[in-house]
């Protein structure tokens, strides 16, 4: 890389990293706590990927993505998933239009509330099938089509869906299948109590923070392409590797407690995704290169929809975070052990 490259990337990753703090300040006018969840938002954004939120009712879910689309000026969409939602009524229709000056009439596109940069998908898996296809159409395409003609999504395009973990009358959970087109599935959980005497503080008196905008959307797609420029050294690209072929339970080298524990392992998407995650939360932190962290970081939120845990480990208790937490300790993070371990060497000679 050149002296002048290496001078503009450098002056991105500041700027980058003066508009987190700026727009971590302006959601902590709203939001309090919850500054994983943000960070693992941001990372999604600035990795063109989309987040599955799990959390029980009332924790703000709704409040930090409208929050989250002000501060970053894009246009935000809310859409409330029901049992009678159809794929029209969030991609949108043809009508026909008559012109009063001419008495023609015209077919015209009335645009769904999908064509906005941030989508709320509140409550996904209260919708049923056919109409959870269409989102995670336009997730994975990036465009819609209605009748014979392809509609391009806003862009930037981020997707934000949330599910009950607690409900399960009425509802239809997304396949694992499907839950893969979700870069991250990040857990929102109660909040400390010193976070919610804050919410009760601040939410039951009169004045209303307002928040402001932080970047443009030009300025967002900049630095989406400058994560695909953030290098990675081969060593924590096998580490990567190594972390998501463990989790296959029919390829050789895996570990005891991962073929005893797992019906199914994740596919080559979480790869991808650790890494692009990684890359964009090198750069959110302030840093030009991968580290062993990042991998480290994001290890739950890319895998934990993506292992499916069989009936015997879900009987006894054992979650694909707990999983997670073992495939981290049973992999070495020295690339010389990784390279000498008879066991990765199996994995890699797969």
């Amino acid at each position: 890389m050149s002296d002048n490259n290496h001078d503009q990337q450098n002056g991105s990753i500041a700027r980058l990293g003066a508009a987190i703090e700026q727009i971590k300040a302006q959601l902590s006018r709203v939001i309090v706590g919850q500054n994983e969840v943000i960070e693992q938002m941001l990372i999604a954004l600035f990795a063109r990927g989309h987040c599955l939120l799990e959390g029980v009712p009332g924790l703000a879910k709704t409040l930090l993505v409208s929050t989250l689309a002000k501060s970053l000026n894009l246009t935000f969409s809310r859409i409330q998933f029901t049992p009678d939602l159809m794929p029209a009524d969030i991609t949108g229709t043809d009508i026909i239009e008559e012109n009063r000056s001419t008495g023609q009439r015209e077919v015209r596109f009335l645009a769904g509330p999908i064509f906005s940069h941030v989508i709320l998908a509140d409550e996904i898996n209260r919708t049923p099938p056919k109409t959870q296809a269409a989102l995670l159409e336009a997730m994975q395409e990036r465009q819609v089509t209605v009748g014979r003609v392809r509609h391009q999504m806003s862009d930037p395009f981020l997707v934000l869906a949330t599910q009950n973990p607690i409900e399960q009358e009425g509802t239809y959970p997304l396949p694992e299948a499907q839950q893969d087109r979700f870069m991250f599935k990040v857990l929102v959980t109660y909040p400390s109590f010193q976070e919610e005497f804050e919410v009760a503080r601040r939410t039951t008196g009169g004045v209303a923070e307002q928040v402001e905008a932080v970047l443009s959307p030009d300025e967002i797609r900049q630095l989406q392409e400058l994560v695909r420029t953030v290098p990675i050294s081969d060593h924590l690209i096998r580490y990567t590797l190594a972390l998501v072929r463990q989790t296959r339970v029919r390829e050789a080298g895996i570990p005891d407690f991962a073929r005893d524990q797992l019906a199914w392992g994740a596919g080559p998407r979480a790869t991808q995704f650790l890494i692009l995650g990684a890359k964009a939360r090198a750069l959110v932190h302030g840093r030009p290169h991968v580290s062993l962290d990042d991998i480290r970081a994001l290890a739950k939120p890319v895998l934990r929809h993506r292992i499916v845990v069989n009936f015997a480990a879900e009987s006894d208790g054992i979650t694909s975070d707990r999983i997670i937490d073992q495939l981290l300790e049973a992999t070495p993070t020295h690339e010389d052990q990784l390279l000498h371990d008879a066991r990765f060497e199996k994995i890699f000679a797969s």
